[in-house]
Formats: structure tokens, C-alpha cells, sequence
């Protein structure tokens, strides 16, 4: 390996390449029965490892969970010591030990057997204690370290974490795990957001939406926008049924500036944009921000919410892109 960092480190780079490439032909038979033993699991997948291995099991663990797998990781040293009742009549172990002679794990052996828990195990050697002990073995073997003493695990755990990642995304095939589901299990993520916030959670109602009859005049309406601060006003047939006419931005009262202070005088209905883009309070907050995106031929930033689209245009409310920003949906 050469002396100079930079070199160092692209190479470190390719060996733990190479370590996950050859990775693909062991997708075999084996990994099949793993898929098998962990689908048709009652209880969970509880998953151990020392050290560094125990580090990438922890990240197995949390992957497993947030796609649909129950996962759970256990430390070794303190399973000895009492932590072995996590584990279930029903729960699937799976071990990580590159060397699969972890004297924690190996410790773990007799009380895992009495129960009956079959082992999965990830590991670099076939015939080690652990290797001849577990039921299923996935063989996560790498030719070298990309430590250039050979001695802190890299390349290993490299291919460990790949494994485990191939099985995470097996299982959630096989559970036709949708972005939905994902989100029931990331409600405080951006995607969560996206998939779980209805445009009723985050709209505005009441006196909150800037709204205006159409007989009003255009300096009125200038008003309205300025009083409530989102750069734009519904227009209604009348203040008692709320029924939408059309929408009047700051940037079309900007465009008509050209025309003189005349305008000023002119009723909103000359002014305002006849058919807006509208959206229903059930449709999810992304669907609000993707219109909002999408819309031709520019960009816009409000929508008004009505009760119906196609039959019912009462408005109900109103949702403003800084809405969706607060709500961390963007």
C-alpha cells in the first residue's frame, strides 16, 4: 500500500468495493432461508455483535425496524448478565462476528439453544464456533482489511453492514412495504411529513384566509393581502357561502402598475385570475407543495382549499408555501 494519504485512502475505497461486489454471488441458497426464517418470524429479529461488529448490528437493527422488520439489538456482554430475557420463544437471532469466535456471543450459546432460537450468522469464517453452531450462515468474508496494518476492522464490517442492508431491502420486497408504510415509522422526517400531513392539518381557516367579494375594488383587495400577509386573496361571490370566483396575487396588482393608478379604482373581478388552482383538505400536504411546484407557467405559492373541486368550489381555507415550510414538508 503506498505511504501517501491520498493514495491511501482510494485504495482503502476499492478493497471495501471489492469487499461488497464479492458479496453478489453469495446471494444464494442461504440467503433465501434467512429471507424464509425471518418472513415467517412471529416475534423478532434480535440481532448481537462485539465491538465494531457489534456497532454495525446496532445500524442492522435500526434498518431492519424502519422497514417493517421488528429488530432489536442486544449487547452480548450484557445479555450474560440478564439481557438474555429480550429474547422470546418465536425471536430470530442474528449474530455478527467476523472472526465467529466472540467469546460474548459464544457465551450466549446454551441459554439461546434451551429456547430454541434459531441463529442467523454473519461472519467471515465457516468453521468457527459460531459458524458450526448457527443455523443459517451468511459468509461476509473478505480477502483483506483495507487497514494497512490488517488489524481494525474495515473492509469486514464494510461487507457486514452491506449484507445486512441486502437483507432489509429483501424483506421490505417481500413485505410490499410501501413509502406510506416508511412513514408511519418517520413521523418527524421530512418524508413523513410529506406522506403523512393532510393539506387540513397545515392550511389556514377562519379569519386567517384573506378573502374579498368580487365587487370590491382592487385597492380593497390590496388591502386584504397586506392586512393577512400572504402575498395574495381569495375572491367569493359573497361573504355568506364563501363560493370561489377567483384568486388576486401582490404580483398581479405589480404587473397592472404599468397601467396607471386608474386600476386602483377598478373592481377585483377585472383584476383577479378566474379559474386558481385548488385543492380539497384530504389530499396530503406533498401533493399541496407539488401543485404549488409544478404549476405553469410559473412556479405559485398559494392554493385555496374548497370543499370540492369538481362540484363543490366553497372555499374552505387557504395553504401558503411557508405553511408547508413550517410544517417541514419541503
Amino acid at each position: 500500500m503506498s505511504n501517501d494519504p491520498i493514495e491511501q485512502a482510494k485504495e482503502c475505497l476499492a478493497i471495501e468495493a471489492d469487499a461488497i461486489r464479492n458479496l453478489i454471488p453469495r446471494i444464494n441458497g442461504q440467503f433465501s432461508d434467512a429471507l424464509e426464517k425471518i418472513i415467517n418470524c412471529p416475534g423478532r429479529v434480535v440481532i448481537t455483535g462485539m465491538g465494531k461488529s457489534g456497532l454495525i448490528g446496532k445500524k442492522i437493527a435500526a434498518t431492519l425496524a424502519s422497514t417493517g422488520t421488528p429488530a432489536l439489538f442486544l449487547h452480548p456482554a450484557e445479555g450474560i448478565h440478564g439481557d438474555l430475557g429480550m429474547i422470546a420463544a418465536g425471536d430470530i437471532i442474528l449474530a455478527l462476528s467476523n472472526s465467529g469466535e466472540t467469546n460474548e456471543i459464544i457465551s450466549l450459546l446454551p441459554t439461546i439453544k434451551r429456547i430454541g432460537t434459531p441463529i442467523i450468522l454473519i461472519c467471515g469464517q465457516e468453521k468457527s464456533t459460531l459458524g458450526q453452531n448457527a443455523d443459517i450462515y451468511l459468509d461476509a468474508s473478505v480477502d483483506k482489511e483495507a487497514c494497512p496494518l490488517g488489524l481494525a476492522p474495515t473492509a469486514s464490517t464494510t461487507a457486514a453492514l452491506a449484507l445486512g442492508d441486502a437483507l432489509a431491502v429483501a424483506l421490505l420486497s417481500m413485505r410490499k412495504f410501501t413509502p406510506e408504510d416508511f412513514a408511519l415509522f418517520h413521523p418527524g422526517g421530512s418524508l413523513g411529513k410529506k406522506l403523512l400531513l393532510t393539506v387540513e392539518n397545515v392550511m389556514r381557516t377562519g379569519a386567517d384566509i384573506p378573502i374579498i367579494t368580487a365587487d370590491k375594488t382592487v385597492k380593497e383587495a390590496l388591502f386584504v393581502i397586506t392586512d393577512k400577509g400572504l402575498g395574495a386573496t381569495l375572491v367569493v361571490e359573497d361573504m355568506e357561502n364563501f363560493k370561489m370566483m377567483g384568486l388576486v396575487t401582490d404580483g398581479d396588482i405589480r404587473r397592472s402598475l404599468e397601467k396607471g393608478h386608474q386600476f386602483l379604482d377598478e373592481p377585483v373581478s377585472a383584476l383577479m385570475t378566474k379559474k386558481p388552482r385548488t385543492i380539497t383538505k384530504d389530499k396530503l400536504a406533498g401533493h399541496a407543495l407539488y401543485m404549488m411546484e409544478k404549476n405553469q407557467p410559473r412556479p405559485i405559492t398559494v392554493l385555496a382549499v374548497v370543499e370540492d373541486n369538481e362540484k363543490d368550489a366553497t372555499v374552505i381555507g387557504i395553504i401558503h408555501l411557508t405553511d408547508l415550510l413550517r410544517q417541514g414538508v419541503v
